[in-house]
């Protein structure tokens, strides 16, 4: 890429699933229906950007993310190209997956805390899953490929509340140790990066969900 050119990413998370609602890990392994206002809710995020020309979507093949991705690009005035991507599926959590937080707190308590507030000390082993170094070094390749592939370009890139929090937190350059720092992401938020050369990555929004119709509650955010 060329210093004049800007690749601008729009980072969607996937619609509220069943299990969002009932506050269950999904992970990779797990899948759960979308809730019928999630058809709503990603409409209104496809008003909010119809006008804005997409030359591709890319979007992890889970299904919660790959309807996602199908039902907003139904919606945009000029219909992009959509590419799945399995380095851009959640996190594997192993034993965790389809268990209520409450209960993976109860039983596994070190690994729900660090998870959640100490990425450097999450030993995923224990519960037979991905570290966040693991998720890293998946995603970035794509990331930069897609960057590479789509120069002086808007992008969209579909994919989960934890994969999409630690990949794009070290995008910015955030230590591992502080990636959770910013704040959890909602189903259907859209955050914004830009690159100029490629391999570094600008802020401009974080978790944005100005456009949906309701009040989000604790069960939105990951």
């Amino acid at each position: 890429m060329g210093g004049t050119e800007l690749t601008k990413l729009y980072f969607i998370r996937h619609g509220k699933t069943e299990w969002n609602l009932e506050s269950r890990y999904q992970g990779a392994g797990g899948d759960s229906p979308l809730l019928s206002q999630s058809y709503d809710e990603m409409n209104q995020l496809a008003q909010h950007i119809k006008t804005i020309k997409f030359s591709h979507i890319y979007a992890s093949p889970i299904k919660r993310a790959r309807l996602t991705a199908v039902t907003i690009a139904r919606q945009l005035k000029r219909r992009p190209p959509i590419s799945l991507l399995s380095r851009l599926e959640e996190f594997n959590l192993g034993k965790m997956e389809g268990m209520k937080f409450d209960d993976v707190k109860r039983l596994y308590p070190e690994e729900f805390d660090n998870f959640r507030n100490h990425p450097d000390l999450y030993q995923s082993k224990v519960i037979g899953g991905e570290s966040y170094s693991d998720v890293i070094n998946r995603m970035t390749p794509a990331v930069l490929s897609i960057v590479q592939n789509n120069p002086d370009d808007n992008v969209m890139v579909v994919s989960h509340g934890a994969a999409l929090n630690a990949e794009m937190n070290h995008l910015l350059g955030t230590p591992l140790a502080d990636l959770r720092k910013r704040g959890g992401l909602a189903n259907t938020s859209t955050t914004i990066l830009e690159s100029t050369d490629g391999k570094t990555f600008k802020l401009l929004k974080w978790n944005d969900t100005s456009y949906l119709n309701r009040k989000l509650d604790k069960t939105d955010l990951v």
